[in-house]
């Protein structure tokens, strides 16, 4: 019974549609990778086949999360994914075949890198990731064994299984990824945003290509947490005074002073021989498809696809034949060029479209909050109240004003973490009674400091102050006990008292 559930299982793999099975590429962790050719292209791809029943329910989930999070990239620094299809016994990823292997095993090839090469692989990946964090979504474990090399030496960043949806409002708090690459905020349970994480693993990955070693890396892996937590590492006297410089702004323990993203594009060492193409922002992952290439339409349409519902298909994101053809022709017809991802990012006018970025004003917003991973299609909001406000004044100065309004509404609060409190707050008497004596009837009552107080409307909530984009502060407040509409009142009280330059 064992070896004919074997050979179905095989003769599955070798009829997949419009593909023909080649060697095995690897294992991985929930299941094997094999070369393939896509028949009517002839394109190689590389296919990670995943037996259904062998999955269980949390290895289910980060392969579903990884596949929506790749169909919403096009880039030239993200693994593309071309299709998924399922049968009843497996489910097929197609993928872009990387043919030179793991960056991780690179750098160990060559012990440590020149720095121009260093610095041009760093390009790369910010890029990727920049890109990531304007289409909302945080990867959390990159490390140079999830970055692959193509033919050409470029970069791609790949396995999404433990990335997420960012919301502003929304803090992530999972601690995942691997431990030598992992932030401090991650591995001490704090909130995090999310992309100040993912800079910490880009500045691990720049030590680890300058030195050929990590800058944190202990077997004992509380002595290693120990180490993460504060900041302890050494800089070979042999980097450049630049290279120190950038790698000293991204290690920083705490997250609100970590260099960003934008910041790191300023910085000279990194703007030294940037390629243009990687000198533009971020692109809109959608508005890059919209422009079809006509040549390639043309090579489609002559395979013998309907020219009509091929620029349907593509305008509408949808997943087919005549789509999966067209991008493996799109890729590979520019890989063949040197210049290739130059010419990907000629037209200026895709430059920062689509997913937006906070205001630069210091008004004050206010925002639901959603779940840790949303579908793309459809969003759902938690049961939770969310409020914040905006400011570009400096992090110590809008603290100072915070603890002064929380001092001056009684509120207790207790620090948790880098600019994250804990808070509780009492309705008191006189000054709420007029507004809420319509809710005050029969409620149990208590004396501080002979001020009479509600027992029973306590209201808890979380604050912290995370840095957005565009160099702007976010100062969120999560109500976790109480009444929402008091939670609004205390809310209301509190913006009030606050003032901000």
């Amino acid at each position: 019974m064992d070896g004919s559930s074997s050979r179905g299982s095989r003769s599955s793999e070798r009829t997949i549609p419009n593909y023909r099975l080649g060697k095995p590429l690897g294992i991985g962790s929930f299941g094997k990778v094999k070369l393939a050719q896509h028949l009517l292209t002839g394109h190689k791809v590389a296919i990670k086949i995943l037996n259904r029943h062998m999955l269980n329910e949390a290895e289910a989930e980060r392969v579903r999360r990884e596949i929506k999070l790749l169909r919403l990239f096009v880039h030239p620094h993200i693994i593309r994914l071309y299709e998924v299809v399922e049968t009843n016994s497996n489910i097929y990823v197609v993928m872009e075949y990387m043919n030179r292997g793991e960056l991780f095993d690179y750098i160990t090839e060559k012990s440590r890198l020149k720095e121009d090469e260093a610095r041009f692989f760093f390009q790369q990946i910010i890029s990727g990731v920049e890109f990531c964090h304007h289409n909302m979504v945080v990867h959390r474990d990159l490390k140079p064994e999830n970055l692959l090399l193509d033919s050409k030496g470029n970069v791609k960043i790949a396995d999404f299984g433990l990335g997420n949806v960012m919301r502003d409002g929304h803090f992530l708090k999972t601690s995942c990824g691997s431990p030598n690459y992992a932030a401090p905020e991650v591995i001490s349970g704090q909130l995090y945003a999310g992309p100040e994480v993912d800079i910490w693993s880009c500045g691990v990955i720049l030590y680890a290509l300058l030195c050929g070693r990590l800058p944190f890396d202990v077997d004992n892996i509380p002595s290693l947490y120990k180490k993460i937590k504060s900041g302890i590492y050494t800089l070979p006297g042999y980097l450049s005074p630049g290279a120190r410089d950038l790698i000293s702004r991204i290690l920083v323990v705490d997250p609100i002073k970590r260099i960003t993203i934008p910041m790191i594009r300023q910085h000279p060492w990194f703007r030294e021989h940037l390629p243009r193409y990687l000198a533009m922002p971020a692109v809109d992952a959608m508005q890059m498809v919209k422009k079809i290439d006509e040549e390639i339409l043309q090579v489609v349409v002559d395979i013998g696809f309907d020219r009509s519902q091929v620029i349907e298909s593509l305008q509408n994101k949808m997943q087919n034949q005549a789509t999966v053809t067209y991008y493996l022709l799109w890729d590979n017809r520019f890989r063949v060029s040197s210049d290739f991802l130059r010419a990907e990012f000629e037209d200026s006018s895709l430059n920062n479209l689509g997913a937006s970025i906070s205001s630069h004003s210091s008004e004050r917003h206010t925002y639901v909050d959603y779940q840790d991973l949303c579908s793309s299609s459809n969003l759902q909001a938690e049961k939770k109240w969310a409020l914040g406000l905006q400011s570009q004044a400096p992090p110590c100065e809008i603290m100072t004003e915070v603890l002064k309004a929380l001092h001056s509404l009684n509120v207790c609060w207790k620090k948790i973490g880098h600019y994250t409190m804990k808070c509780k707050w009492l309705p008191q008497f006189p000054s709420y009674s007029g507004k809420l004596s319509g809710t005050l009837k029969d409620e149990s009552v208590i004396f501080e400091d002979g001020n009479p107080r509600l027992l029973s409307y306590t209201i808890k909530f979380e604050m912290q102050l995370y840095k957005a984009r565009d160099e702007n502060y976010l100062l969120d407040l999560q109500r976790l006990h109480g009444s929402p509409f008091l939670f609004l009142e205390m809310c209301a009280a509190f913006l009030a008292q606050l003032q901000l330059i």
